[in-house]
């Protein structure tokens, strides 16, 4: 532990000192180059604890984890009742939300969505009373949906919305995205903001990346080629989620090495996707696109857009209750679906092969990896089109290297029908489902095929 808190305040002394390096410091004026005290602070300050939360693991009674996931573990262990009551409570919120706000009847998806949510609360019920047929209750059924993933994902997700009020809240996402242009264009072929659109997902969630690009394109800055690769490229889930699914799959003792290892993937898959068919042929015309140029070197202008955001930042208690109330909402949009739609492909997987089918297309290139069971590789990661936990919920008890590929598959496919896609279609991007499906297809077998080296090296830091 204290390595770790070492490291962590060397990282902040190590970033106040190149700031106050590259910065003379005033405290008025954040765009001429002159820096606040204040904001300088905040930026540093508020960044370092959002770090620290989501990214270096602590000892804390012989288990070495990130902070917020001794937060949740401690809460589960010692008001496991409570934790189970406030699930159940938040499933039942979640139901019944569409209806009274109306957006039930905003399109025939989200009529489709709401009527999942619904059978969501039945099967929720069902799991905290004990009441049902005995084959839903076999350990791999409700019992598993609900306590293991409907509970600490009910908690994870408005925790962790607490502390990403200090991680995108003062100026970290900014000084990042900025940082980041250079390699936007030749890479991905996107415009050097669309940084913050991928920092923005990996951070946060893929509904802000979505929000951020679907406000650009409709502006005119993004064109529809660019737009659609933001959305299929780098709105996947956030480090909040991802957190679940390493706790899923039991792979928290590897977290910093699963986390960088699957932002570097879904990058790289990005990267190759693009050049391919149907995202390489869309129309590349953007009406309204700005000349991006900086006024000073690129460290002060990151610095600087940095700070101008943590200056007129509102207060952190605030932003803190923005977020609660934010993941509050997304908590009771998920837990629904993953009680209905993980029931259902549970179900699909189990008791017919659908999925077997569907992972036939995904055999020969867990086969060509090597992987250590390659079928059940290639199923899970067809699971994943329904619902992005299922592969997680598929490969739990498998080997470790599976575990690995499955968890960066879920999270590097970005495409699946319970949330992100309908986000998509909810947007003004032009990308039909069929065009999606094909990137998805593309994702996963290129996922699988860079994921498996990296799964049988990171075997090694297994205790």
């Amino acid at each position: 532990m204290y390595i770790h808190v070492g490291m962590f305040v060397a990282f902040y002394l190590v970033i106040n000192n190149l700031l106050i390096g590259s910065l003379h410091m005033n405290a008025t004026d954040p765009k001429s180059g002159a820096v606040s005290p204040l904001s300088l602070l905040k930026l540093i300050a508020y960044s370092c604890i959002g770090i620290f939360v989501f990214f270096i693991p602590i000892s804390v009674g012989g288990k070495e984890t990130i902070p917020l996931d001794h937060i949740v573990s401690w809460l589960r262990g010692d008001y496991a009742q409570m934790t189970e009551i406030y699930a159940i409570l938040v499933v039942l919120a979640g139901g019944a939300y569409p209806f009274i706000s109306g957006s039930w009847r905003a399109s025939k998806t989200q009529t489709v969505l709401s009527i999942f949510k619904v059978l969501g609360v039945v099967t929720a019920a069902m799991a905290f009373f004990s009441v049902g047929p005995a084959f839903l209750f076999e350990k791999d059924m409700l019992p598993f949906l609900f306590s293991k993933l409907v509970v600490p994902v009910g908690l994870i997700v408005p925790i962790g919305a607490v502390f990403l009020a200090f991680l995108i809240g003062y100026g970290l996402l900014e000084f990042a995205g900025v940082l980041l242009q250079p390699i936007m264009k030749p890479l991905f072929k996107t415009p050097g903001k669309s940084a913050t659109d991928a920092v923005a997902s990996f951070v946060g969630s893929y509904s802000i990346g979505l929000l951020i690009t679907n406000r650009v394109y409709k502006s005119g800055q993004y064109s529809a080629k660019e737009a659609a690769i933001i959305a299929t490229g780098f709105s996947t889930v956030s480090a909040t989620f991802m957190v679940i699914v390493a706790k899923t799959l039991g792979l928290m003792e590897v977290w910093n090495v699963f986390f960088w290892a699957t932002l570097l993937i879904t990058f790289v898959v990005t990267a190759i996707t693009v050049r391919l068919f149907p995202l390489s042929k869309m129309d590349n015309t953007a009406q309204n696109r700005e000349l991006e140029v900086f006024e000073h070197s690129r460290f002060k202008q990151a610095a600087l857009e940095g700070l101008e955001v943590a200056n007129n930042a509102a207060p952190i208690a605030r932003n803190i209750l923005q977020n609660i109330k934010e993941g509050m909402l997304m908590a009771m949009s998920i837990l629904p679906s993953i009680m209905s739609v993980g029931l259902c492909g549970l179900l699909l997987a189990k008791y017919t092969p659908v999925f077997e089918w569907i992972g036939y297309l995904f055999y020969p290139f867990a086969w060509i990896a090597q992987l250590p069971d390659p079928m059940m590789v290639a199923t899970a990661s067809a699971t994943g089109l329904a619902e992005m936990f299922l592969p997680a919920l598929i490969a739990a008890k498998s080997v470790f290297v599976v575990k690995f590929v499955v968890g960066v598959v879920s999270i590097s496919s970005i495409l699946f029908f319970s949330a992100s896609i309908p986000c998509i279609l909810s947007t003004e991007i032009p990308l039909s489902i069929k065009q999606m499906l094909i990137v998805w297809y593309q994702r996963v077998a290129l996922t699988i095929l860079i994921a498996s080296p990296v799964a049988f090296w990171a075997e090694q830091f297994v205790q």
